[in-house]
């Protein structure tokens, strides 16, 4: 079964941290060998085996804050270097596309076509491959100097954008804060909401997350969030958050991040071989008895988010084991077009419907 995953830092990971996405996940590894630092030499995500895990389409970032920070290759002391960092990832996206390694999609006919071409090739493996598409989504919207900038941002292929990021944000609270929308944020949001871009309320604040859903009438998603009720965090959203979401036609994307998926993950520990992919669908099925159905939730990974196999699931090797997802909802009593839904239909859905 194809898959949409929405989300994966994979310019970040090739620019910021030397990766190149063309070789294997094996080669990668091999190469981080002699490295040390989280997720090094452990990473999961690179083009070979994204097509292996039939990983259709996934929305790629552009990653760069701008809060003064010390943390190495993410946070700059201005907004003219977080600026000119993202400004190298959109680069890097557009020289994979112009080398047909990837396919950018940026509207309604590129989606349906390129989605045709895979659904096409699930049915017949002997026609070519079709490329891993991409939709460009910024993750922290702190390279955007000033709202005004905004139309020059689209025009160069974002179509998604996520405020704040871990700490507080030029434009919004993020996790861990308990800070609301700048003044800036709400002249962003309404700046996205006339020009179509989605707004991913992941990494928002409660305080920030609330603000956004009042002043932003446009289409919502949360990429990469799992259920407070499952792991008491603020990472996570609450009961009432998602139903917000839901009652927005939004959806859910599920992040892989082994503390986000059971909270008795820790750090370091001996024991952590006890998280895997069925907790993922813990927070999947938590987020479909929510709705009521199962058009709501779906996978955003953030795989090699900043780390590796060592905080992942440990039944997932790399990318392409996101397929083990169909085989664990199957034996849990979700019907084929239900598992469809999830691991593809309901992002491909909610791109349709923003971009009608």
């Amino acid at each position: 079964m194809i898959i949409i995953d929405a989300h994966l830092d994979l310019a970040w990971n090739a620019l910021q941290w030397n990766r190149n996405i063309e070789h294997s996940v094996y080669t990668i590894r091999t190469r981080e060998s002699n490295l040390t630092g989280a997720g090094r030499g452990q990473g999961t995500v690179a083009l070979p085996e994204m097509r292996q895990g039939r990983i259709a389409l996934c929305f790629g970032t552009l990653l760069a804050r701008s809060t003064g920070r010390a943390s190495q290759n993410l946070d700059y002391s201005s907004a003219y270097q977080a600026y000119a960092a993202a400004q190298g990832q959109l680069a890097y996206y557009r020289a994979l596309h112009e080398a047909s390694k990837i396919h950018l999609i940026t509207d309604r006919k590129e989606l349906e076509e390129h989605i045709d071409a895979w659904l096409d090739w699930e049915v017949d493996t002997s026609l070519p491959q079709p490329r891993v598409g991409l939709v460009i989504s910024m993750e922290s919207a702190d390279p955007i100097l000033v709202p005004e900038q905004l139309p020059a941002w689209k025009e160069a292929g974002v179509r998604i954008i996520g405020p704040a990021h871990y700490g507080p944000g030029r434009y919004a609270g993020g996790t861990s804060t308990e800070l609301g929308l700048a003044f800036e944020g709400k002249q962003l949001l309404r700046e996205m909401d006339r020009l179509g871009i989605l707004l991913d309320l992941t990494h928002l604040s409660d305080e920030a997350f609330w603000e956004a859903m009042d002043c932003f009438s446009g289409q919502v998603l949360a990429s990469h969030n799992n259920c407070r009720a499952l792991v008491p965090h603020q990472r996570q959203f609450d009961n009432r958050q998602i139903y917000a979401i839901i009652s927005r036609e939004g959806v859910i994307g599920v992040a892989l991040d082994s503390w986000m998926l059971h909270s008795g993950w820790t750090r370091g520990a001996k024991d952590n071989e006890r998280v895997t992919l069925a907790h993922a669908a813990d927070h999947i099925d938590h987020i479909c008895q929510l709705a009521g159905n199962s058009q709501h939730a779906a996978i955003g990974s953030d795989l090699d988010g900043g780390f590796g196999r060592e905080q992942s699931p440990t039944d997932l090797d790399t990318i392409a084991d996101l397929q083990h997802l169909t085989e664990i909802l199957s034996k849990r009593g979700y019907r084929d077009e239900d598992i469809a839904a999830i691991m593809y239909g309901n992002w491909l859905r909610l791109l349709r419907n923003a971009w009608n």
